[in-house]
């Protein structure tokens, strides 16, 4: 009896010990897979970059379009910015990293494309912050057509081409047209014949100016003048592609941005903008989901999906029209909102920077 007592506890002794021996090595797996990760941070850049001419809007960052792929062409993430986490947990290796205001494959009129790509690589157990320098990408042409050339070519046409693609720019057409960098031609069609009068290789961010006309009386008959306008390149004042970067001050236009801002304690009277993200503040938490229980407090981040308490502006609000305005118990569909507030910055409020004092605001 005994012996078949010991023949039975064997063989559950030795499945016991393979199952234990199973989840040590499954745990030594998921320890080694944890550690072989890291963690990727995406934002854009304050400093300042001149744009063209043609940039009469700065585009907002959290409508690019934002694409991380690691080096086997798997997609980590692909939608938009302002919808990203503030951080990527992935495993240790290189990414690509692109970001874009939005396609852009054929010539277009008045679509500058602002966007950048970068090669970023993540070590295990280590964060990678990625700053993202967003410029103008593709590049313009605007023709001024003069009059000796109307009266040359009353009945012709102005093509101008690319390997993307062409373009018919009218006599009076005042836009830009736009083109990846490369090889740009300007063709005459008159007549039924096609002729190239000009072309360029165009770099990213370059916007060319052409004034055409044809020659005056004694002139060569049929000929055109294409002269290039050296001062066709950037407007001689800067500003920021991504963060609109200013100096706060009594403009709304030259708000600080909330990772500005978190830089500025004490400046005084300044416009600042964010997004609310979430509320219910105290030393070392904050809510970012409804409902909220305090009227006396907000938190701005930099995007509509910023759940990290360190990387926000904390807002106090006073009693009065703007508390009444812009608590979260009180008006919970402003969450997730952009606004402008003018007021302090503080080096700590609830422990974070934060802003006080505000006397104007403005909901987007």
């Amino acid at each position: 009896m005994e012996n078949k007592k010991n023949l039975i506890i064997a063989p559950l002794a030795q499945l016991v010990a393979m199952a234990i021996l199973l989840v040590i090595s499954a745990s030594c797996e998921i320890i080694d897979l944890i550690g072989a990760q890291g963690e990727l941070r995406l934002s854009f850049s304050d400093n300042s970059y001149n744009t063209t001419k043609a940039s009469s809007e700065i585009p907002d960052t959290n409508s690019f379009i934002l694409n991380v792929v690691d080096s086997k062409g798997n997609t980590v993430y692909n939608g938009k910015y302002g919808d990203s986490p503030e951080s990527l947990l992935v495993s240790a290796g290189s990414y690509t990293v692109t970001a874009l205001s939005g396609e852009f494959s054929s010539p277009k009129f008045s679509s500058p494309q602002y966007g950048d790509k970068q090669l970023v690589v993540v070590s295990a157990g280590k964060v990678a912050n990625v700053e993202l320098l967003c410029r103008q990408m593709n590049a313009g042409i605007r023709l001024k057509v003069g009059a000796d050339f109307l009266k040359a070519y009353p009945d012709g046409s102005l093509f101008l081409k690319s390997d993307q693609g062409k373009l018919l720019y009218a006599y009076r057409e005042k836009r830009i047209a736009y083109f990846k960098p490369g090889n740009v031609s300007l063709i005459l069609s008159n007549q039924g014949k096609d002729e190239t009068v000009f072309s360029r290789i165009l770099e990213s961010q370059e916007i060319l100016t052409l004034n055409i006309n044809a020659p005056q009386d004694g002139g060569t008959k049929g000929g055109v003048h294409i002269a290039v306008d050296t001062t066709r390149y950037w407007n001689s004042s800067d500003v920021t592609i991504g963060d609109k970067s200013g100096t706060g001050g009594g403009d709304k236009g030259k708000a600080l941005s909330v990772a500005q801002a978190r830089g500025s304690a004490g400046s005084e009277d300044v416009w600042v903008y964010g997004y609310v993200v979430g509320g219910d503040l105290s030393s070392s938490s904050a809510s970012f989901s409804t409902p909220f229980k305090s009227r006396t407090n907000l938190l701005l981040g930099t995007r509509s999906s910023s759940s990290d308490k360190g990387s926000c502006l904390s807002v106090q609000l006073l009693k009065g029209d703007i508390r009444d305005a812009l608590n979260l118990v009180d008006n919970p569909d402003i969450l997730g909102t952009q606004i402008f507030l003018k007021g302090d910055i503080v080096e700590s409020y609830y422990g974070i920077p934060g802003i006080q004092n505000i006397t104007e605001y403005e909901i987007k």
